[in-house]
């Protein structure tokens, strides 16, 4: 038989001094407590540019992946099976800070993509390139915090690349610091029940 949870919980029943369980027992990750790192970003002359990443950005869009449906049609009925799995995009809002200059510097990391400049499309890959940011695609990690800031969980996504780049409008009535918005892509994201170590 069905017991309905928090109506029949003595856990809930407001007598003596002890709390009921609604509220602390069934907490929740809260929305403002994470980090994103950028592992490997392939920018000529910038060493450890997965640190001023992991500061600078302001807000994650959602996350996740689907599986695609597969149709199947016998006579009057149609049922579905699951297909492959598509990834969603992620969108990154880093703060333009004028110390690490973000939006140059996420702006090189798509030029190794492709170059406005010269037209040219993943140049490192190119024969005789070297090894002048060849692998475009890197790992990052949203890491998900607890209240003291330790991490507890974490999204780890694999062949990550810069899709996107786009500056914040310009408006002299906002008092807002400006932003860039980077779009990516990735091929596969893995969610872990424990800490990043």
């Amino acid at each position: 038989m069905y017991k309905p949870l928090y109506v029949n919980s003595q856990n809930r029943e407001l007598k003596g001094k002890n709390l009921p369980m609604i509220s602390q027992d069934i907490d929740s990750i809260r929305t403002y407590q994470w980090e994103i790192t950028f592992y490997g970003v392939p920018v000529d002359g910038v060493a450890s540019l997965d640190r001023p990443l992991t500061l600078a950005a302001k807000q994650v869009s959602q996350t996740g992946f689907q599986l695609d449906d597969i149709e199947v049609h016998r006579v009057n009925d149609k049922v579905f099976y699951p297909g492959k799995g598509s990834p969603d995009e992620l969108r990154v809002t880093f703060d333009n800070l004028l110390k690490h200059k973000m939006g140059y510097l996420l702006y090189q990391w798509i030029q190794t993509i492709y170059n406005p400049v010269t037209g040219e499309f993943t140049p490192g890959r190119s024969v005789g390139a070297g090894n002048v940011a060849g692998n475009f695609k890197i790992v990052a990690d949203l890491v998900q915090l607890d209240n003291k800031g330790q991490p507890i969980s974490y999204s780890r996504f694999y062949g990550l690349f810069p899709k996107s780049w786009r500056q914040a409008e310009m408006n002299y009535n906002s008092n807002d610091f400006h932003s860039i918005e980077v779009a990516f892509r990735y091929d596969f994201i893995v969610q872990h029940g424990d800490a990043n170590t």
